[in-house]
């Protein structure tokens, strides 16, 4: 397993370093102070001059020295990164970094694709559990509700115990309660299963993003992070294309093949994936040092300032903080709010009612959405090529580069053609105009929705570094908290006003914020400075 050989590697790493350091010493060299492989059985005196401290170590290469304004004031020695370290995954070679960030794709296309996956066998799912249409939409409300909740935690999770953990142990807990889903016995049982399991689903809408974050610098970001963006928008469009046909050998297969999808990945992402959260890689350095020396001051810088449980609550309780701190987050978190809003029970009504088409084939045209993703990923070298432009002008001023260069993306024409591609689906979706028209209609809409979705999230991780998977959680519970609640109220829209002014609603939303891309681009410094948590306030 690529984490269990990183761990070794990285022990390997420290031993040799320990003995440059003793080489060092032994050679008479001046750099390096006296090394004690055990730790001195007498208390340091209290007065005891750092320096003085220092020496009754190695200083190897990142470890430095310090003395915490809190408890007994005794030295500590720090552990970080060496210069260049190799272990660093800021330093990692571009092939080790598209490795995982490809793994972090494998494993965001079914996670999310569960939140859709069921949406052909809902007809199905009411007749066999006796419940209506709007109960039965219950089960995409309950996954965005569940989703919502998990990602308050999963972020905050990870930045203390590591990405790797939330992943494996979230997709084991995911694996056992679909199964549970599959074997429910009753319509209760069913929507509690799927809560559950969509909690723990959560994790690749937030960890991913805090994945990307710890491997790609800023300039490496909006040539790496739209990859995953792309992904994570791509698995709720193949989740009905995955169920289509699943209503023929019974609606329970569409939880099957969501297990027998999930579980493969877990095999693939177990064997690939390296731990990337740079503080949880330094515990594991520091606590090679201790072993190694003998000696218990090692520690990891962010280790040494506060116990696990500690940090952990702080951890936790950030994210919630964000709702009344952070209004970078409140205004993606509402434009993405009215795009989940728009589709997720809106297509029946489009094409099933309008054009009288199967509910299987109405779930195939969804891959008309599909070529907007392969546009956007054609529209990669020419968005970084504005990013580097930027970034060498903002360098011959003297300024580090702006965040808001992350709005590219929105600005491409996203922001403009979503509003566009919703009054053309609006007022062409009749049974006497060609199904052609609002099936073109989603294609753009496909390219509006995938570019407004990699904007929040690279900008989110840009704007907020280190607690971006807590940003993002924040973002993600939001979002999904919102529409799953509103998931049964949109069923009631579309039949009382039909899909013609359904849809017209939400376009003339889209249209009030079809220039915020344009004006955060402008003014995003002074947001920014409003902010708590806000990072990068350059």
């Amino acid at each position: 397993m690529s984490f269990f050989f990183q761990y070794r590697c990285l022990r390997r790493e420290v031993q040799e370093d320990l003995a440059h350091a003793h080489h060092a010493e032994r050679s008479g060299s001046s750099a390096m102070s006296t090394f004690s492989p055990e730790p001195k059985e007498e208390e340091p005196k209290k007065d005891k001059s750092r320096e003085e401290e220092s020496k009754e170590m190695t200083l190897v290469p990142g470890v430095t020295v310090s003395r915490p304004e809190e408890g007994d004031g005794s030295v500590i020695f720090e552990v970080g990164w060496k210069e260049n370290d190799p272990s660093n995954p800021l330093n990692w070679t571009l092939g080790k970094k598209w490795m995982a960030m490809l793994t972090c794709c494998a494993l965001t296309i079914p996670l999310t694709m569960l939140t859709s996956i069921e949406g052909p066998t809902q007809a199905a799912f009411n007749a066999h559990f006796h419940v209506n249409a709007m109960a039965g939409s219950m089960t995409t409300g309950i996954f965005l509700i569940g989703t919502g909740v998990g990602s308050l935690f999963s972020g905050p999770f990870s930045e203390t115990f590591g990405r790797n953990a939330v992943y494996f142990s979230t997709m084991i807990v995911v694996l056992l309660f679909i199964m549970a889903k599959a074997l429910a016995p009753n319509y209760g049982a069913a929507l509690a299963f799927r809560f559950i399991y969509a909690v723990f689903a959560a994790s690749p809408m937030t960890v991913a993003g805090g994945t990307i974050g710890d491997i790609w610098t800023p300039m490496q970001l909006p040539f790496g992070l739209p990859l995953v963006t792309f992904a994570a928008y791509a698995g709720p469009i193949l989740g009905p294309v995955v169920g289509a046909y699943t209503p023929d050998i019974g609606f329970a297969w569409a939880d099957w093949i969501s297990l027998i999808i999930v579980g493969a990945t877990l095999i693939f992402v177990l064997l690939a994936q390296p731990e990337t959260y740079s503080p949880v890689l330094l515990e594991w350095r520091a606590k090679h040092l201790r072993e190694l020396t003998g000696d218990n001051r090692y520690q990891a810088t962010h280790a040494s300032a506060s116990s696990l449980g500690t940090r952990l609550l702080t951890n936790v309780y950030r994210p919630f903080t964000m709702i009344w701190t952070e209004p970078i987050i409140l205004v993606f978190s509402f434009y993405l709010v009215l795009l989940l809003f728009t589709f997720l029970n809106g297509y029946p009504f489009i094409f099933t009612r309008v054009y009288g088409i199967t509910t299987s084939i109405t779930f195939i045209i969804w891959t008309a959405m599909m070529p907007g993703i392969f546009v956007a990923i054609a529209l990669i070298p020419y968005i970084y090529s504005l990013t580097k432009k930027a970034a060498v002008k903002a360098a011959a001023a003297g300024q580090p580069l702006q965040p808001e260069v992350s709005l590219y993306w929105a600005m491409a024409g996203a922001s403009i053609l979503m509003p566009i591609s919703l009054f053309w689906m609006a007022w062409t979706c009749y049974s006497d105009i060609s199904i052609w028209s609002p099936i073109v209609a989603s294609g753009i809409f496909g390219y509006a929705l995938v570019c407004i979705f990699t904007t929040s999230y690279i900008y989110i991780i840009f704007v907020y570094l280190q607690y971006a998977a807590s940003a993002l959680g924040f973002m993600t519970f939001s979002c999904y908290i919102i529409s799953g609640a509103l998931s049964p109220a949109s069923v009631k829209m579309y039949e009382k006003i039909g899909p013609h002014w359904s849809l017209t609603i939400v376009a003339i939303v889209a249209t009030i914020m079809a220039p915020v891309p344009f004006i955060l681009y402008k003014y995003g410094h002074k947001v920014r400075a409003m902010s708590k948590h806000v990072q990068n306030k350059a």
